[in-house]
């Protein structure tokens, strides 16, 4: 006769194949609580999400490993901007060389900023986040930091960045690029990634700018006439495919894999949550749609 745990497991599964009483006896006395439910398997490397109202965990998987975060980066960078003390969203700001040179160089997403162009704060705040431009977060990280040069106000907009994280009490982020475009120590987690995503959400121009599927842009050139742009859509496919979805901000790149940080509201109830290194950009939307799925179940 076998004895101990072992023992259990066969008697118990000889004891559910006897009759059919025995499992219905079995299930009886094992029978899961209703509120129950499965946590979904995701390709991503890293997956976290949470009640955004309680700030509760709901989902984990390597939550607190430190990855790359591509494009969401620009979370963060529109944060920054967003909490400029006096900040008037429609001031204008030139497009410069710089700009277009660098994401021609760094094959980058971007907004298609034509140089010269002149193009509001708020515009700005779209091209960053719809298309994930590039150019766009330069033109903001120029705009908003200090300094007699360039490279300075882009090295004080960073400091910025990183300023934030430190006021959120992040352990696991650092960033060292504006746009995600890194040099070696730009990272984050799917758990802070997500806290910097609540966080900004608390922002009304920031919520209304990620929920937008499109937006089209009339910026003053040089000659003073109105450039209209070609129309900048959302690279988020939750806010099509996902019922309820309300942001935030895709991410890609060859060390970053496609990443999503996403937020849905249901029934009154916001899951907010963030899915690093998936696969494909089809993959990193059916990870987050499991999660969020999981989440709102988890809510009941």
């Amino acid at each position: 006769m076998k004895t101990g745990i072992q023992g259990f497991r066969v008697r118990r599964a000889a004891a559910v194949v006897v009759t059919t009483g025995a499992v219905f006896a079995t299930g009886a006395l094992t029978a899961a609580p209703a509120q129950a439910v499965t946590a979904p398997s995701i390709v991503a490397k890293g997956g976290y999400a949470m009640n955004n109202a309680t700030g509760t965990t709901l989902f984990t998987k390597a939550a607190d490993t430190r990855r790359s975060t591509g494009s969401t980066t620009k979370i963060m960078t529109a944060k920054v901007v967003l909490a400029q003390p006096n900040l008037n969203l429609d001031a204008k700001v030139t497009i410069q060389k710089a700009y277009s040179d660098y994401v021609v160089a760094n094959n980058a997403s971007q907004a298609h900023l034509i140089v010269g162009d002149k193009v509001t704060v708020r515009q700005l705040l779209y091209g960053l986040m719809l298309p994930s431009g590039c150019d766009a977060a330069y033109a903001l990280a120029d705009k908003f930091g200090s300094g007699s040069t360039r490279a300075a106000r882009v090295k004080s907009f960073i400091g910025k960045m990183n300023s934030a994280a430190v006021a959120l009490n992040l352990k696991n982020t650092h960033f060292d690029s504006f746009d995600g475009i890194g040099n070696g120590s730009n990272y984050s987690t799917p758990r802070d990634l997500t806290k910097i995503a609540s966080s900004a959400m608390k922002n009304s121009t920031f919520r209304t700018v990620v929920k937008t599927k499109s937006y089209t842009a009339k910026t003053i050139t040089k000659t003073g006439s109105t450039r209209t742009m070609a129309t900048w859509t959302n690279t988020n496919s939750l806010l099509s495919s996902y019922s309820g979805t309300i942001g935030v901000k895709t991410g890609s790149g060859p060390e970053a894999g496609a990443c999503l940080v996403f937020a849905a509201t249901r029934n009154g109830k916001t899951v907010i949550g963030t899915v690093l290194a998936s696969t494909t950009y089809a993959q990193r939307a059916t990870d987050s749609t499991k999660i969020l799925n999981y989440g709102f179940a988890k809510l009941g």
